[in-house]
């Protein structure tokens, strides 16, 4: 499987979704990092520890940045970026709430440029939705379904410039996903051309509070 993990609870609250996601870190893609919506203000220990032992189980850290959809200032996404890398060695990053229309195309092409100069091994998008074509050649993984199963289920379209891209490229993230139909969801996923998903059986305000039942489901959640 290649799962996309969100994990958005400290480490001190859950210690246990910690462990099992330091046991599982080779059945991920990656693992997004988010002390304090991005990296906060100064290292956190907890966390610290947490991307020190994900990185020696082999995951790939994405450290979080909010982007607030073209509206925040690029200085402060490139300093929040930095200091991803300096205290939580992240590998790449994940820019949450990216625009999707054409017109944020030249501003977003410059933000992955400055996220390579940082070192960003591995830049993944997060409009939430489909995209203008375009974003998608300039990052290495792009979100475009994020929601809940039940409007997933009814109302997900798949654009045709989509199937230019290899599925490797793509990403769902499903939350609202009874624990039962979590293998459902990863199959459709890869159905619909992501080969890379995340299903969480969590509801708002913070549905990746809990780690996705695909991983700790067992051999079933696997199939």
């Amino acid at each position: 499987m290649s799962l996309l993990i969100p994990l958005y609870v400290h480490p001190a609250e859950d210690p246990g979704a910690w462990h099992r996601l330091i046991l599982s870190a080779a059945r991920t893609y990656a693992v997004v990092l988010n002390p304090a919506s991005g990296p906060g203000e100064s290292p956190d220990p907890a966390f610290t520890a947490a991307a020190r032992a994900l990185a020696a189980a082999g995951a790939r850290l994405l450290g979080y940045v909010d982007t607030d959809y073209g509206v925040r200032d690029r200085a402060e996404i490139v300093e929040d970026m930095r200091r991803h890398r300096e205290w939580y060695a992240v590998e790449g990053c994940f820019l949450d709430r990216v625009t999707a229309d054409p017109a944020g195309l030249p501003a977003c092409r410059r933000l992955v440029r400055d996220m390579r100069r940082l070192g960003a091994g591995t830049v993944a998008l997060n409009p939430g939705v489909h995209p203008a074509p375009g974003y998608a050649r300039l990052a290495d993984l792009t979100v475009t379904f994020e929601g809940h199963w039940a409007t997933y289920v009814s109302a997900f379209t798949r654009p045709g410039w989509t199937t230019r891209h290899p599925p490797e490229r793509f990403c769902h993230l499903v939350f609202g996903v009874p624990e039962a139909l979590v293998p459902l969801a990863v199959r459709t996923a890869h159905e619909r051309g992501a080969a890379v998903c995340g299903p969480v059986s969590g509801e708002p305000p913070n549905p990746w509070a809990a780690l996705s039942p695909a991983l700790t489901g067992g051999e079933g959640a696997e199939n």
